[in-house]
């Protein structure tokens, strides 16, 4: 019988397939292991129309079958994801990468306003002199930014 360490352990070897610096566990995703029978997994997808829903059920499922364990998959939609879920160890793979990490989620959902300020900091240099140069990027849940200190375009992933 497999542990949950080992399940832990394992999924945490499963990179996002839209940004693969960061695994499905630093992303936060992954609500629960339970080890019975089967491998119980429940997970949530970072948005509900997730087009990458299918290829990280299906991952989930063959990690847990090469630890020679039954897999079952449970996804979660009634209880939605958030950028607070990132680990600590994710948000860094995602600065070191070049996407600036999401400032911590607020009793009130993010306004224009604050998103336009200069309070996000470019993740080459360090710097806040950043501006928004559009506030719709790659997918929902990313904006861009442009830092005028070093004069790099960036990711700046929005607070959910």
């Amino acid at each position: 019988m497999v542990s949950a360490e080992a399940v832990w352990d394992a999924l945490a070897e499963i990179p996002d397939p839209e940004i693969p610096v960061i695994s499905l566990v630093d992303l936060g995703v992954i609500q629960s292991v339970d080890v019975g029978e089967r491998v119980h997994v429940r997970f949530t997808p970072t948005f509900l129309g997730c087009p990458a829903l299918e290829v990280m059920k299906h991952a989930l499922e063959e990690k847990i079958a090469e630890l020679g364990a039954e897999p079952e998959i449970e996804v979660v939609l009634d209880d939605s994801w958030s950028t607070d879920r990132i680990t600590a160890v994710g948000r860094e793979k995602l600065r070191a990468a070049g996407f600036a990490p999401p400032a911590p989620r607020e009793a009130t959902a993010p306004r224009l306003v604050q998103l336009q300020t200069d309070a996000f900091r470019c993740p080459y240099c360090g710097s806040t002199e950043t501006k928004l140069e559009n506030i719709f990027g790659p997918t929902p849940c990313r904006s861009l930014r442009y830092c005028t200190s070093c004069r790099q375009p960036f990711e700046q992933f929005k607070t959910i």
